[in-house]
């Protein structure tokens, strides 16, 4: 399965969480702090939440959530064919999370686009506060 993600910047996690569950009638699926994601099934979509006071409203980070790393390996080798450079991070720990994945570079609007798949939860966020290489740079 595959799945578009959206990773925002909320001023107020517990107004914002308050507000998600109701527009898309989901109960979060991991709350930590400063942290919350939901994996709403209609329409597939990772919503990530990361409080970031003074930054609310804007876009954290997106990505695409696969299935498994082969999935992964799959599409950077196909936009790595299509001409797109990344930036590659295996068994790194981001947003709460153990991660295959990479970054695409070059998008035109400077947005941060990850492929990536969870190999295990995680109790720490992850990030470069912890000494992760994480790009997305507000884990």
């Amino acid at each position: 399965m595959s799945r578009v993600q959206l990773a925002l910047n909320v001023d107020n996690l517990d107004e914002s969480i308050g507000f998600y569950t109701k527009l898309f009638a989901t109960e979060p699926a991991k709350v930590r702090p400063g942290y919350a994601n939901f994996a709403v099934a209609e329409p597939p979509l990772k919503l990530v939440l990361i409080e970031n006071p003074g930054r609310g409203g804007s876009v954290n980070h997106l990505g695409v959530e696969v299935a498994d790393t082969d999935t992964v390996d799959a599409e950077q080798t196909r936009l790595a064919a299509a001409g797109f450079a990344s930036i590659d991070e295996r068994g790194t720990t981001c947003c709460y999370a153990k991660q295959d994945k990479f970054w695409v570079e070059g998008a035109p609007n400077g947005e941060h686009w990850e492929i990536y798949t969870v190999l295990a939860d995680s109790p720490t966020a992850g990030g470069p506060s912890e000494g992760s290489p994480c790009s997305c740079g507000d884990c």
